[in-house]
């Protein structure tokens, strides 16, 4: 996660340009992909200016391309398809300090759907989703540090244990603490237990709740 931060804001940051800028809304509110003869004359730049920019904003992820006929005609004569641009799918949501919002509404609808389908309580429902979550995302094949930091927590070893200087889940925890750190808690211990399960050398933390003012409500024990 940390890795695909640092390519949203590259990709962000490409539309600081204004013809890249103006190149992605024309594009994005297109009805059709757009050829870039008609997103030259959208916008009012040359085509050879605009087919840089295009092909910039195809390789940061922000446009997909196609080719097609424009004119429908088939068979000889019917001249090269054109390469058509498109909003890419790929969804941005760049968020300083980092935020997983996704997670939690991951967990969280996750959660409601198993009460609702076997009349869990709401609170174990999803402690047991996100203790499913933190399984899923404890890949011991990677450093924990590294992990953690790919969730957004911001991880500092102090020696005594691991402080994690940011909860990606910050505004719902302001708002539902008790909910949102139980839902923390339950996420790390999972993650810990099935890393130590697989071997890894940080088997000896644990993850507790130790709440306090500028980060994550939960701090990891030295081993």
């Amino acid at each position: 996660m940390a890795e695909d931060l640092a390519g949203q804001i590259t990709a962000v940051g490409a539309l600081a340009d204004p013809a890249r800028r103006a190149l992605y809304r024309f594009v994005a509110g297109a009805q059709a992909p757009v050829s870039r003869d008609q997103a030259a004359a959208g916008v009012g730049l040359p085509r050879h200016t605009v087919k840089f920019h295009l092909e910039r904003l195809v390789e940061d992820g922000l446009l997909e391309t196609e080719y097609r006929r424009l004119t429908g005609r088939r068979g000889p004569g019917a001249g090269r398809p054109a390469k058509l641009y498109r909003r890419s799918a790929r969804q941005f949501d760049v968020t300083l300090p980092e935020r997983h919002y996704d997670l939690a509404g991951r967990i969280l609808a996750g959660a409601v759907d198993a009460a609702a389908a076997t009349g869990q309580p709401v609170r174990a429902a999803v402690d047991a989703a996100a203790t499913a979550e933190g399984r899923a995302l404890a890949d011991p094949g990677t450093p924990l540090v590294d992990v953690l930091a790919g969730l957004g927590y911001e991880p500092r070893d102090t020696g005594d244990g691991v402080v994690l200087g940011n909860c990606p889940f910050h505004d719902l925890a302001a708002t539902h603490t008790e909910l949102v750190c139980g839902m923390n808690l339950g996420l790390l211990e999972a993650l810990l237990e099935q890393r130590a399960g697989e071997g890894r050398a940080d088997e000896g933390r644990r993850a507790v709740l130790d709440p306090a003012p500028g980060r994550c409500c939960v701090v990891l024990t030295a081993p």
